[in-house]
């Protein structure tokens, strides 16, 4: 029997394809220091883990409203006006399994099928984004970002895209796979467009907390931007809550379309994972600040330890807990074709990574070659990986070079 196509068509997350590898090797014994998975490495705090025991012995198991428990959506109403500086309220606001989900609820909320609307995506970006476009049966406009830029995007590059078929523009800040931000003048003009062409965005800002270098700033809080603006934010990495599975929107125009997809779909969040996300925003923060702190350390142990590898070369991020370290020096010198060779060779000596190719396709011919790895692993896991990471690609150097002088000195001189 056959599949449809739009299922033969839809595409995966890389994170879980490599960490499926990665458990095959260590079942296998062998030792693999990751990299792979964006997922902090914390326990979620106890005080949340309470809030939700407490909701499963007071009955709080059925189901709930498809938006959500209104005094759970009143407390993340409370904490997008404080962390936006704007008046988000409770019914503006939708909750559901994982944040994931609402990129595929907001392209069919302004999209129709088929018919060539179209949805401006970062790329490299996180791959669920060109996916669901796709399978929504909208066409999927790539944005290139710009290590130049320290991963941000060309303003005029965007305009370039935007036609009268463009519906939405997403942007994800901090951004994976990069760690990069966009600043206020980027935003800036990314509101300007937005208002003159009347396209919505949808603002991916799962890592809204997880900055490192001043302050977040999100599109919706420059005025007039919040009616346009599909806010996404969740529990899962600001709060070590991944298999929680508690994201949530806010949007005063689609918030009550996004709630029917809820219905549709997925009936309503996890009712007691409601609880533990409202005490997550309203309780104690001091959890989620040395979580931060620590993401930080770690950022300039892995950036210092990265640059220290002949060949490759890693701006700074400015938020979440991914380096994207340029590979191209050493791809060139192994004689290999892309990243993902690049990968299979660290797999193959103990070491995940993600390669860029797993972010999106390469935005042009002559384009860089970058690997991601995430720092939500320990500060001594990453000392000891990187290092592994810097003998396996130096030796490899070292040999390519050989082979290349070698090969050099068995070809005989010309003569006249």
């Amino acid at each position: 029997m056959d599949i449809s196509k739009r299922t033969a068509l839809l595409g995966s997350e890389s994170a879980f394809d490599v960490l499926a590898e990665v458990n095959k090797l260590k079942r296998e014994g062998k030792e693999v220091i990751s990299f792979c998975i964006g997922q902090p490495d914390f326990d979620t705090p106890l005080h949340i883990k309470e809030s939700a025991i407490k909701a499963i012995r007071d009955g709080k198991t059925g189901y709930t409203d498809s938006a959500g428990v209104l005094s759970v959506r009143e407390s993340v109403a409370r904490y997008l006006s404080r962390t936006r500086h704007i008046d988000v309220k409770p019914e503006h606001v939708v909750i559901g399994n994982g944040a994931k989900g609402f990129i595929a609820f907001s392209v069919l909320c302004t999209t129709d099928y088929g018919v060539g609307d179209e949805v401006i995506y970062p790329n490299p970006g996180y791959p669920i984004y060109e996916s669901q476009i796709i399978a929504n049966g909208a066409v999927p406009i790539p944005l290139p970002l710009i290590e130049k830029k320290k991963f941000s995007f060309d303003i005029g590059e965007l305009e370039k895209r935007i036609t009268p078929k463009t519906k939405m523009l997403i942007i994800n800040t901090p951004q994976n796979p990069t760690g990069g931000i966009l600043d206020e003048d980027d935003l800036g003009e990314v509101a300007k467009l937005a208002k003159k062409h009347g396209f919505w965005i949808y603002a991916d800002e799962i890592y809204s907390q997880i900055v490192y270098d001043g302050e977040f700033m999100s599109v919706a809080s420059i005025p007039g931007m919040y009616e346009r603006t599909i806010i996404s934010d969740g529990a899962s990495k600001s709060y070590a809550m991944t298999g929680w599975r508690m994201g949530f929107v806010a949007n005063p125009v689609l918030a009550p379309h996004m709630a029917r997809w809820i219905t549709n779909l997925e009936a309503c969040g996890n009712h007691m994972s409601q609880y533990a996300l409202a005490e997550a925003l309203d309780g104690p923060q001091d959890e989620t600040k040395k979580m931060v702190a620590t993401f930080h350390e770690r950022r300039d142990i892995i950036v210092k330890l990265l640059n220290e590898i002949k060949g490759v070369s890693c701006l700074t991020p400015g938020g979440a807990f991914y380096a994207y370290p340029n590979v191209t020096k050493v791809v060139h010198a192994l004689g290999m074709k892309d990243a993902v060779e690049l990968r299979k060779l660290l797999l193959a000596n103990g070491i995940a990574v993600l390669a860029d190719s797993n972010f999106g396709q390469r935005n042009a011919e002559d384009e860089d070659f970058h690997l991601r790895l995430s720092y939500a692993t320990s500060s001594e896991n990453i000392i000891k990986g990187v290092a592994k990471m810097k003998k396996v690609l130096e030796d490899a150097q070292a040999m390519a070079g050989e082979k290349k002088g070698a090969q050099a000195a068995a070809v005989p001189n010309s003569t006249t």
